[in-house]
């Protein structure tokens, strides 16, 4: 009879745990700047001046000087030419014999800068009209000086409008342009000038009551009075101050426009 395998006693205790693993320690990597290769080679003299901080001070104070004085005589030299090519003023009419010998011969230039010369007088522009009253006699008005008007406006403003500025002044200018001198239109734009100022002169002349109550505008003539504006009292500059006048011919008022229907 075999003999009977008897069954193994259960382990006492809890179950043994595996033992972990180590992981190899990996050793740290180099690091490596490509800024800085390791065969680059090391400064002898980490502490060596360079440039003007290397010169004693005797000789930085004389590079210093030097550098002074060519950056003046740049200034100078770049103000003598921009004043021998700008329009004529007053440092130039003062000191122009001294700006001539720096740049002549040398330096001579052949352009100007801003070559217009800036306006030097005073336009102003004038307005009369033949009115009709409400008794139905007729008469007519005297001169309404309409930039003397724009000129009280913008004195003292400091927000002046566009048209207080500039209205009257283009419209005179653009009547200038295409017509004549004996102020006869130049095309079509002379016929629409004269349209736009007489609208202008007449809507002004609604603003300050030059008809009267119940009057109309029944005729317009526009003069211009143009003066020279007098050189200062150092210039030797001589200049008639007596004033110009451009007499513009009567024009009729539609009726559309005296009754101020057109705006």
């Amino acid at each position: 009879m075999p003999a009977q395998q008897l069954p193994h006693p259960p382990p006492s205790g809890p179950p043994a745990q595996p033992i972990p693993e180590r992981a190899p320690e990996s050793e740290p990597e180099a690091s490596y700047d490509p800024a800085t290769p390791a065969d680059a080679p090391t400064d002898p003299y980490p502490d060596a001046r360079i440039g003007v901080s290397a010169l004693s001070l005797r000789y930085q104070v004389v590079a210093a000087l030097a550098v002074a004085v060519v950056a003046v005589g740049a200034l100078v030299h770049l103000g003598m030419v921009f004043l021998h090519v700008a329009p004529s003023n007053t440092v130039t009419k003062q000191h122009g014999k001294a700006i001539d010998e720096w740049i002549y011969p040398e330096f001579e230039q052949n352009w100007k800068l801003f070559a217009p010369n800036p306006l030097q007088q005073n336009i102003e522009v004038q307005v009369r009209a033949d009115v009709r009253s409400a008794d139905g006699s007729t008469r007519t008005t005297g001169w309404y000086d309409l930039s003397a008007e724009d000129g009280a406006a913008i004195d003292g403003n400091l927000l002046p409008s566009h048209t207080e500025q500039n209205e009257l002044r283009r419209a005179w200018d653009f009547l200038t342009a295409t017509h004549d001198n004996t102020n006869r239109p130049i095309g079509l734009r002379g016929t629409l000038a004269e349209t736009y100022l007489r609208r202008i002169v007449v809507l002004r002349l609604g603003r300050d009551d030059a008809a009267g109550k119940g009057g109309t505008v029944q005729r317009v003539q526009i003069r211009s009075r143009t003066t020279n504006v007098p050189p200062p009292e150092w210039s030797d500059e001589q200049v008639s101050t007596t004033p110009q006048y451009r007499l513009l011919p009567w024009w009729k008022v539609p009726a559309d426009e005296a009754a101020g229907g057109v705006r």
